[in-house]
């Protein structure tokens, strides 16, 4: 557990650290380590001055390791253009970002909308609810049509679950049942499937049993 907590302290404090400065401090820490264009061209140079006069190194292999650097330097910035594209695709929608805590280690989840996205040491972040997630930590993207039909759902579900059972029902609920079914007709086969059969089978129930009753008044 002690490996999972990363926590500041400041004045004998315990400052637990934000989603948004953890993901910048792992990009520093990351980048420190890498060795980036200049850093690379330094040991080429360094690497020249101190050969062996009497044995020097073939040009052919100081070009052929430039050239791989360069290849793998494209392909970096071919894959962080492709990360800014996606991130950039996301601003309105609504997301969740997986994130650990670092005071307890557990693993929490985030949702909320994209504001906009920050570009940072070659990495994008995404402002949701004020605070900046890496695009690593984005865990799910919530498509605005299943999350209406899910909400339509669990509203439908929870309607039906506050009426009272099907021998105990009475024509006061008359109008409910009513409107029930016609919120159910009036889905389409998407968000009917986020509907359990029984709920479907209980709806019946409720209006044969008003049907029932409405047959025995007018008896």
């Amino acid at each position: 557990m002690a490996d999972n907590i990363s926590a500041l302290i400041q004045d004998g404090k315990f400052v637990t650290q934000t989603a948004s400065q953890i993901s910048l401090s792992k990009e520093s820490s990351k980048g420190a380590s890498s060795l980036d264009k200049d850093a690379f061209l330094q040991l080429l140079v360094a690497q020249m001055k101190h050969q062996d006069p009497l044995e020097p190194t073939d040009n052919t292999e100081y070009i052929s390791q430039l050239a791989t650097f360069s290849e793998l330097e494209e392909m970096q910035n071919m894959t962080a253009g492709m990360t800014f594209q996606r991130a950039g695709a996301l601003v309105g929608q609504e997301v969740v970002c997986k994130t650990t805590n670092q005071v307890t280690g557990n693993t929490e989840y985030v949702s909320g909308i994209v504001d906009y996205v920050v570009y940072e040491n070659n990495k994008a972040y995404l402002s949701i609810n004020e605070s900046l997630y890496s695009m690593d930590d984005v865990h799910q993207v919530i498509d605005p049509e299943y999350k209406a039909a899910y909400e339509l759902g669990k509203k439908f579900a929870s309607t039906i679950a506050s009426l009272p059972g099907v021998q105990d029902l009475t024509l006061e609920y008359e109008d409910a049942i009513s409107t029930l079914r016609s919120t159910y007709d009036g889905m389409n086969p998407y968000q009917k499937s986020f509907l359990s059969e029984d709920i479907v089978t209980l709806l019946g129930e409720y209006e044969a049993k008003i049907k029932e009753l409405k047959l025995a008044g007018d008896a």
